[in-house]
């Protein structure tokens, strides 16, 4: 209403349950919408792979969000399956700005068939913020790269490690790489934690991931369930010298399937307050020991180890 150009792009199958009478106001009170991977046949999804799980926010070409907040009930704590949402996202501002820009300026491209590269007035803010005092790398991945870019600099940490790793995913099903990398890194004397979430929003991604976590406390891992809620947040952080954080689960489907984007964050400070957030989050957890997981019944080792036979399609 006060004249801001507003461009909202949305994934189709994770807005499925949007009533067409919403999109309908948006569209008339003059936002531009686009929409990501439509339906093939009216409101009929047959696509469940190849999802935009981006989250992006870009106001004025000044500041920036990424994380792991969509815009949706559950995430500002008013669901009641949920109930209380522990999320992590990010403000930015300064010249990492510029590459969530072209990330959701090329997705809206992909999506609308317009092309606002052509629009010299986008990129004008940009020429007197380039002086950030925060290393800061905007890492996208998605099957239309030649490379998993996010899943290797998730490696990169893992293997540079030497103090320390936490990590925190709602979905934990890492590849055979990633998960031999946390191995030897354990293995080595490296500190790793890993917290999931108590409530599962997808059952057989819930016991997949648990099942991941008894390999860890084999090697000497400690792993948490977050009992406060729903963990939502995806950041990984390594010896307080750089951390990952955007939408990418620690998981093959973030890995190989999804379109994603992480910050990349190169400062002691900014690692540090992550880390003093996972370690207060750590007072909401319970510890899985070995010998508390070597008690579950034989119901959960059923549930786990079928859940794991389908990890390569959670």
């Amino acid at each position: 209403r006060q004249g801001v150009e507003v461009r909202l792009l949305y994934d189709s199958m994770g807005s499925r349950t949007m009533k067409r009478s919403d999109w309908r106001r948006l569209k008339e009170a003059g936002i531009q919408v686009g929409e990501f991977f439509p339906a093939l046949f009216g409101r009929l999804q047959l696509r469940m792979n190849y999802r935009n799980h981006r989250k992006i926010v870009v106001i004025d070409g000044k500041t920036a969000f990424v994380g792991g907040f969509n815009i949706g009930r559950e995430y500002v704590g008013m669901d009641p399956k949920f109930g209380y949402w522990r999320d992590t996202h990010l403000q930015i501002r300064g010249s990492a700005v510029l590459s969530l820009h072209i990330r959701f300026i090329l997705d809206w491209n992909y999506a609308t068939k317009q092309n606002l590269f052509i629009t010299d007035r986008y990129f004008e803010e940009y020429k007197e913020v380039r002086r950030g005092e925060e290393a800061v790398q905007i890492v996208t991945s998605g099957p239309d790269s030649k490379w998993q870019n996010i899943r290797n600099v998730y490696l990169k940490m893992i293997s540079k490690a030497r103090k320390n790793i936490y990590i925190q995913t709602p979905y934990f099903i890492p590849d055979e790489t990633i998960m031999n990398a946390i191995r030897i890194a354990a293995m080595s004397g490296v500190d790793v934690r890993v917290m999931i979430p108590c409530k599962p929003d997808h059952p057989f991604v819930y016991w997949a991931s648990y099942s991941y976590v008894g390999d860890l406390l084999a090697v000497g891992a400690r792993c948490y369930v977050y009992e406060d809620g729903f963990l939502h947040a995806k950041a990984v952080m390594a010896d307080g010298l750089v951390c990952s954080c955007g939408t990418a689960n620690m998981d093959i489907r973030s890995f190989e399937l999804n379109f994603e984007v992480n910050a990349t964050i190169f400062d002691e400070g900014t690692v540090k307050k992550m880390e003093a957030a996972f370690i207060q989050d750590l007072e909401r957890c319970r510890e899985v020991t070995k010998e508390r997981y070597g008690q579950r019944n034989m119901w959960i080792r059923i549930k786990e180890q079928c859940s794991r036979l389908l990890s390569p399609l959670l």
